[in-house]
């Protein structure tokens, strides 16, 4: 019977985190079938989804990232997950939309922005931000990109106006458009 695990794993960026972890999932008989990763200044994180035919492979599984969180420094969880996690059901009806942010960096855009879409049910699926400082000012320049799902039920216009009205309260700049 297949076994399902969800992986997280975090460490300073190195050449090899991929081949570490994918090295002790192979050696438990585990196939990668879904990852993201992603590298933060200097961190570097994954995120993937296995499977594996093998019986009894949580303690070996266990033992090995056990060991490399001690000889490489790596963070790392895993989690059982049954095959109805590992493959959803279609949602209701969704429609795809970006939404990219910019201006004066300050506290509280990524909350405000994403309480307000998590408050209509819009879910974020994808998601980078970034702080740079402006060459002739120095100033720090938030931006923020997302991926987001809009039930079809919501009005594009009303969403519209509603993010429209944060980003001035934010004074940001922020568009929304069809993905």
């Amino acid at each position: 019977m297949k076994t399902y695990f969800i992986l997280s794993a975090i460490g300073k960026d190195r050449p090899g985190i991929v081949a570490d972890i994918s090295e002790v999932i192979f050696g438990c008989g585990g196939n990668i079938e879904d990852s993201s990763m992603s590298l933060l200044r200097n961190h570097f994180a994954l995120l993937l989804l296995f499977s594996t035919d093998r019986e009894e492979v949580h303690q070996k599984l266990s033992s090995g990232l056990k060991r490399l969180e001690e000889e490489k420094h790596l963070t790392v969880f895993f989690s059982p997950v049954t095959f109805e996690e590992a493959y959803p059901s279609p949602k209701e009806e969704t429609s795809p939309y970006k939404i990219t942010t910019s201006g004066v960096d300050h506290a509280g855009i990524v909350f405000r922005v994403c309480r307000l879409l998590a408050d209509r049910e819009v879910n974020i699926f994808n998601m980078k931000t970034h702080r740079i400082l402006s060459a002739e000012s120095g100033t720090p320049f938030f931006e923020m990109d997302m991926d987001v799902e809009v039930p079809r039920p919501i009005s594009e216009e009303r969403l519209r106006e509603d993010l429209h009205r944060l980003a001035d309260e934010l004074r940001i700049d922020l568009v929304l458009r069809r993905g």
